[in-house]
C-alpha cells in the first residue's frame, strides 16, 4: 500500500486491484484527484485502509480478478462502505460481475475500455463539496440505517449492544467502538456492555479503564456519567500521559462520547464511544448523525426494559389468574387443570395418580362463633400445614370455601391414605389462635383406567360425604 501526500482539502481515496502495474497507472492518471489515494493488491489491504482512513471513493478496478474465487472478498468490501461511494471499472464483456456485487450494496460502475480522460471525468464527480466534511448525507443515512437495522434485529440487550458497536464501526476511520451501560443500583454501576475493534492490536479495555486515573479523561466514560457529549481530538489534551500511550498503542487519535439518554438531559443510561485512526473535525452533521444513534440505542435499551417489565407483569397476573389470595395455595381453576393434566400423563406412562379431598369439619360454626378474619386465619393455617406434609411434585388447590384437594403424582391408593392420616394428625395436633382445635375429614381415590376428572371428583366426593357421616375427623378410601 503506498499514498500520496495528503492535502486536506480534496477527498481520500482507495484503488484496489492485484497488478502491479495497474495500480502505478492509475495513481499517474488519476493521482491529482485525490488529496490522499492509497492502493491495496487484495480486499485483505484494502479491509486494513478502510478501517483506519475515512475513505470517500472506494475505486475498484476489476481486471485480474477472478469471479469465482474472489466474488465474496469484494462483495464484503462493498457491503462494509454501507451507502458510500463505490465505483467499479470493469470491461464490457466482464459485466456480469455488476448484478452481484449490487447484491453486496450500493455502488456505481464504468465500463471499458476507457482512456484516462474518461475516467478523471468520472472521478471529479466525486469530489466533495465544501461542507462535506464527515461521511456526507448518503454515508450517515447508510449508518443511521444500519444502526438501526442493529437495533432492530437484537434478540436482548447483550445482542443489542454488540450489534451497535459492529454497525459504529462501519463509520469510516473507526479502530474501535464500544457501548457502556449505567445499572440502576444507587449509586450506579458501569459496565462495558459490548466493544468491536477493527484495530490490528488488541486492547482490554475493560481491565484498562479500571484503574482509576483513567476513568477521570475518557469520553466514553465522560459521557456515561454525565450525560454530556465529550470529544477528545488530540490525546494529550486528556493531561493523562497513561490514557494517551494506551489509546496510541491501539492507533487512536481520537475519541468521542455520546451519551445515551432515558429520557432527557441529566438521565443517562449509557454512552456510545468511537476512537476513531486519525483526528478530524465533526461536521454538524456528523454531531446530529451521533446524537441520533444514541437515541436510538436509548430506544433499545427502553424497548429491552418495557419487554421485561412486561415479562414480569405477565408473569405476575398468570400468577394471580391461578393463585388463591386468601391461602397463597393454588385456586380451583389451577388445582382442576393440573388434575385433567396429570390424568393424561397418568394413563399415558401407565403410573399411578391419587386426588385426596380434604373439607374443614364445622367450618360455619367458626365464623359464626368466632368471626370470618379467625376463620380466614383457620384456612390460611389449615393450608399451610397441608402443604407442608407434601412432596414438591404434588399440588395443594383450594377449591370452595373450606374445601381443598391434593393431586398426589406417582401415588397408589394405600400410599395416598397414608399421607392423608398424616395430614388428618397434623392438623388435629395444631393450635389455632383464637378458636378451638380444628380437624378435617379427608377422602382418598387413585384414577382408575379411562377415568375421567369429573368422575373420579364424584367418587371422591362421595368417599368424603361418607366420612362426614362417620364422625368426621377421618379418612376415607373412595369406592371403585
Amino acid at each position: 500500500m503506498s499514498q500520496q501526500l495528503e492535502d486536506s482539502t480534496r477527498q481520500v481515496g482507495l484503488f484496489l486491484n492485484p497488478a502491479a502495474s495497474r495500480r502505478v497507472d492509475f495513481q499517474a492518471a488519476c493521482g491529482r484527484q485525490f488529496g490522499r489515494l492509497f492502493v491495496a493488491e487484495d480486499a485483505t489491504q484494502a479491509v486494513h485502509v478502510l478501517a483506519h482512513q475515512q475513505v470517500d471513493l472506494l475505486i475498484i478496478d476489476l481486471e485480474c480478478f477472478d469471479r469465482g474465487l474472489d466474488l465474496a472478498a469484494i462483495g464484503s468490501l462493498v457491503a462494509q462502505r454501507h451507502g458510500l461511494p463505490v465505483l467499479l471499472v470493469c470491461r464490457f464483456d466482464a459485466a456480469g460481475w455488476l448484478a452481484d456485487l449490487m447484491a453486496f450494496g450500493p455502488l456505481d460502475y464504468l465500463l471499458g475500455p476507457l482512456n484516462d480522460a474518461e475516467l478523471n471525468e468520472r472521478l471529479a464527480t466525486y469530489a466533495p463539496s465544501a461542507t462535506a466534511d464527515g461521511l456526507g448525507q448518503p454515508g450517515l443515512a447508510a449508518l443511521r440505517s444500519c444502526f438501526q437495522q442493529a437495533v432492530i434485529e437484537a434478540d436482548d440487550e447483550t445482542d443489542l449492544a454488540a450489534r451497535a458497536c459492529a454497525a459504529l464501526c462501519g463509520w469510516p476511520g473507526v479502530v474501535y467502538a464500544a457501548m457502556f451501560q449505567l445499572s440502576d443500583a444507587n449509586p450506579p454501576e458501569l459496565t462495558l456492555a459490548a466493544q468491536h475493534q477493527h484495530a490490528p492490536v488488541q486492547i482490554d479495555l475493560a481491565a484498562l479503564l479500571a484503574q482509576s486515573p483513567l476513568r477521570r479523561g475518557f469520553p466514553g466514560l465522560i459521557a456515561a456519567f454525565t450525560g454530556e457529549f465529550a470529544c477528545l481530538d488530540a490525546l494529550d489534551k486528556a493531561d493523562d500521559p497513561g490514557l494517551a500511550a494506551a489509546l496510541g498503542r491501539i492507533g487512536a487519535a481520537m475519541v468521542v462520547g455520546v451519551p445515551i439518554l432515558a429520557r432527557g438531559p441529566g438521565a443517562p443510561l449509557g454512552s456510545l464511544c468511537l476512537m476513531f485512526g486519525r483526528a478530524a473535525a465533526l461536521s454538524r452533521d456528523d454531531l446530529s448523525t451521533l446524537a441520533d444513534l444514541a437515541q436510538l440505542a436509548g430506544f433499545g435499551l427502553r424497548m429491552f426494559d418495557t419487554r421485561r417489565d412486561g415479562e414480569m407483569l405477565l408473569a405476575r397476573l398468570t400468577d394471580i389468574a391461578i393463585t388463591d389470595a386468601l391461602t397463597g395455595v393454588s385456586n380451583r381453576r389451577r388445582g382442576e387443570a393440573v388434575l385433567e393434566q396429570e390424568i393424561k400423563r397418568a394413563r399415558r406412562y401407565h403410573a399411578p395418580l391419587a386426588l385426596i379431598a380434604i373439607d374443614v369439619d364445622h367450618f360455619n360454626a367458626i365464623n359464626d362463633r368466632y368471626g370470618h378474619p379467625c376463620g380466614d386465619a383457620a384456612l390460611r393455617i389449615v393450608a399451610e400445614i397441608t402443604h407442608g406434609q407434601l412432596r414438591t411434585s404434588d399440588l395443594l388447590a383450594r377449591t370452595g370455601g373450606d374445601q381443598f384437594q391434593v393431586v398426589a403424582t406417582h401415588t397408589n391408593a394405600i400410599d395416598a391414605l397414608t399421607m392423608a392420616e398424616k395430614i388428618r394428625a397434623a392438623i388435629a395436633a395444631t393450635a389455632f389462635p383464637g378458636c378451638d382445635r380444628l380437624t378435617v375429614s379427608l377422602a382418598v381415590a387413585q384414577v382408575a383406567g379411562e377415568e375421567s376428572a369429573d368422575a373420579l371428583m364424584l367418587r371422591v366426593n362421595a368417599a368424603l360425604a361418607r366420612a362426614k357421616r362417620a364422625g368426621r375427623n377421618c379418612v376415607e378410601l373412595a369406592m371403585q
